[in-house]
């Protein structure tokens, strides 16, 4: 599990793509790759990887066709900046939400607004079909960053303010338009409507 508070960022060093999977390097600040152990759970831009080696500070990762599919990890290249947050401990400070980093789909950046030099509001467009797990002062993960939703539009737009802090230690400050993000939704909103869903349709509402 992850708290959506990212702890810094690493840059992608090596990419040898196989048969059936990626392998990935990416090294990390010595903070971050500390006592990390083979098998440890890492979330990298969002989504949940398992170390499968270590060189020094550079971490390896193994990611299967399935999450290429469905994360921003389908176009990762050499020197992309990722964010990074290893995995929750028991006792530690949940500052942000809990996370799987379980990643649903990925969003397109379609609108930057700079409400002021230390601050940005960004828009995102995401399919309508999910717009119903997308609610006003909810939580949502951007790249394993937590944060909270503010406005929101049927059509599958919805829009975020991002604080000094984040922009300054998460990758969300480099972000273009049209530019694809990570998103995982919050885990207890999905079950409840989910769990509505079902019922309304049992009772043919």
């Amino acid at each position: 599990m992850f708290t959506g508070i990212v702890q810094g960022t690493g840059i992608v060093v090596k990419l040898n793509a196989l048969h059936n999977l990626t392998q990935v390097g990416i090294a990390v600040s010595p903070s971050l790759s500390q006592n990390i152990q083979k098998g440890a759970s890492v979330s990298i831009d969002g989504v949940c990887l398992t170390v499968v080696g270590q060189e020094d500070n550079t971490l390896y990762f193994d990611i299967v066709a399935e999450t290429l599919n469905c994360t921003t990890f389908r176009n990762l290249y050499i020197n992309q900046v990722v964010n990074i947050e290893r995995a929750l401990k028991m006792g530690d400070e949940l500052g942000g939400h809990l996370l799987s980093g379980h990643v649903m789909g990925t969003a397109s950046v379609t609108l930057i607004e700079k409400p002021s030099p230390e601050q940005s509001k960004l828009f995102f467009t995401w399919p309508e079909k999910w717009m119903c797990y997308i609610i006003p002062k909810g939580f949502i993960a951007i790249n394993g960053v937590s944060l909270t939703i503010v406005d929101t539009d049927p059509s599958g737009i919805f829009s975020v303010h991002l604080i000094p802090e984040t922009l300054e230690t998460t990758n969300l400050s480099a972000l273009k338009v049209t530019a694809a993000v990570n998103i995982e939704i919050d885990y207890q909103t999905q079950v409840l409507v989910q769990t509505v869903q079902r019922f309304l349709a049992a009772q043919k509402i």
